[in-house]
């Protein structure tokens, strides 16, 4: 589960404060899949890099799978990171000097994971997104749907609590998108936590529930369907 309580972030510019979460509780439970929508400047990229470790808050308190996040060092929320969160990005993050196999296994690598079980799982991964047969290949020589189902593969090989997708389907096209939807919610469907960022309503439906900030707050909270 996923609980934070009045969260605030205030980003400072010489004299002047941006208010970018103003007192945000959310409550995610295991094995649902959120959207998390608004307008630019709503705070909805604020809060995903909250919730995922990468940016600290104000205020408030943050407990992610029944470990409060809150008073975490650097050292600790990189383990968080590592072990119980798998990351998609609207640009992929893939190593165009690695083959697809190679960038599967990465997260491993920082986990300490030997070098077979790293193979073995990773392409598992690959199996699961349907590119096992690609596995050689360079990120240049793929498509960007293939590509960002490299980066879902990627997400999952350390078993993560729930994968954050930021924009997952920003840089593809409509049918691709669909694609790549269809894949989350199997995973989804096998009990994987998804909590994705989205600017498009269409995207946002494939979701259970659609999570909408603007100026910072909350909005509404609400059933995709």
């Amino acid at each position: 589960m996923i609980e934070a309580e009045n969260i605030t972030k205030v980003y400072k510019t010489g004299a002047v404060e941006y208010k970018a979460l103003d007192n945000v509780s959310l409550t995610i439970k295991r094995g649902e899949f959120i959207a998390i929508m608004g307008p630019s400047g709503s705070g909805k990229s604020t809060l995903m890099n909250i919730l995922a470790c990468l940016d600290r808050f104000d205020s408030g308190r943050y407990k992610l799978n029944g470990k409060d996040i809150t008073f975490m060092n650097d050292n600790q929320l990189a383990k968080i990171r590592n072990k119980e969160i798998g990351f998609v990005f609207q640009n992929f993050n893939l190593l165009p000097k690695l083959n697809l196999l190679e960038n599967v296994e990465l997260p491993m690598i920082y986990a300490g994971v030997g070098k077979k079980a790293r193979h073995d799982t990773a392409m598992k991964a690959l199996e699961k997104v349907k590119l096992t047969k690609w596995y050689k290949h360079k990120p240049s020589e793929i498509s960007g749907g293939q590509r960002q189902r490299v980066a879902i593969a990627r997400s999952l090989v350390n078993k993560p609590f729930v994968i954050m997708a930021d924009e997952p389907t920003g840089n593809l096209d409509s049918a691709v998108s669909i694609e790549v939807m269809h894949i989350f919610q199997e995973l989804n469907e096998d009990g994987v936590t998804i909590v994705m960022v989205t600017h498009e309503e269409d995207i946002a439906r494939f979701a259970q529930r659609i999570i909408t900030v603007k100026d910072g707050r909350i909005v509404s909270d609400e059933s995709a369907n």
